[in-house]
C-alpha cells in the first residue's frame, strides 16, 4: 500500500493538473458504482455501466477540473494556511462555491441522461436545496480539515476519496426518477 502512495505521489508531482483530473473522474465513477450497488441494490445484472461512464466522465470533465482550477483560485483570492484563514476557505467555498458546483453538476446529469430544460429545472427545483443542504452536514469541516492540513495539490484528492460516500449520494440523487 505504501508502494501505491508512493507512486501516486510521484505522478502528482510530475503531472498534477492530469492526476487530480484523472482521480476526480474514477472516485465519482466509484461513487456511483456504490449508488447502485448499495443505495439502489441493483445487483450487477442491473447495473448501468453506461450511467457509471457518464457519472465517470462528469468526473474527468468537470468536477476534476472545475473543483481543482477553484482550489487554485479560492488559494489566491484567501492566502496563507492558519485556522482562521482555512474557516474563511471553507466559509467562501461553501457559501459561494458549492451551491454553484452543485447546480452545475446536477444540469450536466440531468442533460446527459435526455431531459428537456423543462425536465432538469422540474428536477433543479425538486431535488436542489435538499442537495444543498445534505451538502452543509458533511462538508464545512471537511473543507476546514482540507484547508488546514492538506497542500493545495492534495486537495482534490482527498476531497474526492471522502466524496466517494458524497458521489454516491449525488449519483443516486441526480439519477432518480
Amino acid at each position: 500500500m505504501a508502494g501505491l502512495w508512493r507512486g501516486y505521489q510521484r505522478l502528482l508531482a510530475a503531472h498534477p493538473w492530469k492526476v487530480q483530473i484523472i482521480t476526480a473522474g474514477s472516485l465519482v465513477g466509484v461513487g456511483d458504482v456504490i449508488s447502485q450497488q448499495v443505495v439502489e441494490k441493483r445487483g450487477l445484472q442491473g447495473h448501468s455501466v453506461v450511467r457509471t461512464v457518464k457519472m465517470m466522465g462528469i468526473g474527468f470533465c468537470f468536477v476534476g477540473p472545475v473543483v481543482g482550477g477553484w482550489y487554485k483560485v479560492l488559494d489566491s483570492l484567501v492566502p496563507g494556511s492558519s485556522k482562521s484563514v482555512a474557516v474563511r476557505k471553507m466559509l467562501v467555498d461553501q457559501w459561494g462555491f458549492a451551491p454553484l458546483v452543485l447546480g452545475g453538476f446536477l444540469t450536466i446529469v440531468g442533460a446527459l441522461n435526455g431531459l428537456s430544460k423543462e425536465e432538469i429545472m422540474d428536477k433543479l427545483k425538486r431535488d436542489y436545496m435538499d442537495a444543498l443542504i445534505t451538502n452543509y452536514y458533511i462538508w464545512p469541516a471537511v473543507q476546514i480539515a482540507n484547508f488546514y492540513f492538506i497542500p493545495l495539490y492534495h486537495r482534490l484528492a482527498v476531497v474526492q476519496c471522502v466524496a466517494i460516500v458524497w458521489n454516491a449520494y449525488l449519483s443516486w440523487k441526480a439519477n432518480k426518477a
